[in-house]
């Protein structure tokens, strides 16, 4: 049976400066119209939110890939995840270094490592075994996340005072329904500028940065990372939708629940098995667009 194409993308949760809300905005329609020309040619789903996705780890809009923001010794660590909804196949890739395009290197190890999840030198390891490019760091930080990074330097501004604001830039991500009834999620982040060197947040965590079920429907989440992943926002949408809720009503109850809960503030993309899709958030903006 055929089903109606449907893709969903996020540049992220935040209070996205008015400088960037036009280049935000932009961003996400293209990287949305990227994927639905996959959808719409008869394309999986998998690739399609793994185009949209590298749409925007190519923009310098997003704090991903080429965006990236600086940690607390003024380098880049990339976090990002993939999923297939079909049998539930994973692939997750955290604090990597020098690689453009993390979501592919997510889909690598989806397909073609034994793990579900790699992280830091082994992973940056695997990815030159598997012959996927290195870049020099200097190509995927931009001037405004320098200047961001010198600026928490000067005031050494504690990653703890940043985690309760909402100016930090965040993660990017898609979810999309194929012709033939398959969903997908990926989700990509440089995470939050300054923080902690090794820290991990929700991004490539399965269930917390995205989930896709071909049973219920496909999430990838944005905001506050250590609020997303105490909740597991992801697999919290799908379970309100199992109960009957719709994508946009699971969406809230679930966002509500995690600012009741812990205080933590975020936003998300869903779409469900029948191709209904929802954007939510809590945070002051989120670029998102979709394409149904």
């Amino acid at each position: 049976m055929d089903h109606k194409p449907v893709i969903v993308v996020h540049g992220g949760a935040w209070a996205i400066p008015d400088f960037l809300a036009e280049s935000s905005t932009n961003g996400v329609k293209h990287a949305a119209c990227c994927g639905f020309s996959i959808l719409a040619q008869g394309g999986s789903s998998m690739q399609a939110v793994e185009a949209a996705v590298r749409v925007l780890e190519d923009d310098k809009s997003f704090d991903a890939g080429h965006g990236a923001v600086l940690n607390a010794d003024g380098n880049v660590e990339l976090d990002a995840i993939i999923m297939d909804g079909r049998n539930l196949a994973v692939g997750a890739v955290s604090c990597i270094k020098n690689i453009a395009n993390p979501v592919t290197f997510a889909r690598t190890v989806l397909e073609q490592c034994r793990c579900a999840m790699l992280t830091g030198d082994g992973a940056n390891a695997f990815a030159e075994e598997m012959g996927i490019p290195n870049v020099p760091t200097d190509e995927l930080v931009t001037e405004h996340a320098i200047k961001e990074w010198e600026q928490y330097q000067k005031y050494r501004q504690s990653v703890t005072s940043l985690f309760n604001t909402e100016k930090a830039c965040d993660t990017v991500g898609a979810v999309a329904i194929d012709s033939h009834g398959n969903v997908s999620c990926a989700t990509s982040t440089g995470g939050i500028t300054n923080k902690m060197v090794g820290r991990v947040g929700d991004s490539p965590i399965i269930g917390c940065g995205g989930y896709a079920d071909n049973l219920i429907g496909a999430v990838s989440t944005t905001g506050h990372g250590e609020s997303i992943m105490k909740v597991t926002l992801a697999r919290l949408v799908l379970l309100y939708m199992e109960q009957g809720k719709s994508p946009k009503d699971a969406a809230d109850q679930a966002l509500d629940y995690m600012k009741n809960r812990v205080h933590g503030r975020g936003g998300l993309i869903v779409v469900s098995k029948t191709g209904e899709w929802s954007a939510s958030f809590t945070t002051k903006r989120m670029a998102w667009a979709g394409i149904d």
